[in-house]
């Protein structure tokens, strides 16, 4: 039964690491911005959008323009948080490993 007392403290160990790791992709800020600059999005690291800023100028563009290049910044800002957020939970889980998996 040690092994079990030992899986438990490895699942617990990883429990603290996912907790803490939750916290930091809802701290993170991470900016994007798209038509030079005309169009900015604030996402967190689990791809909440946090601000949206459209420069004036911009939105006198044809409609198309404008959301077609909405749409590139949020799928840019979405593609990022994805990755910080693979990246940040494979750090919290990394070593932890269930036996016959």
């Amino acid at each position: 039964m040690a092994g079990v007392g030992k899986l438990l403290k490895q699942a617990q160990k990883m429990q603290r690491g996912i907790a803490e790791a939750q916290q930091q992709l809802t701290a993170e800020r991470l900016e994007v911005s798209h038509g030079g600059g005309a169009i900015k999005i604030t996402v967190n690291g689990h791809g909440l959008v946090l601000a949206l800023s459209i420069d004036p100028e911009f939105i006198k563009e044809d409609k198309a323009i404008v959301e077609q290049a909405l749409v590139a910044a949020l799928q840019e800002a979405s593609a990022k948080a994805r990755e910080l957020h693979e990246a940040t939970m494979s750090k919290a889980t990394a070593g932890f490993s269930l036996p016959g998996m």
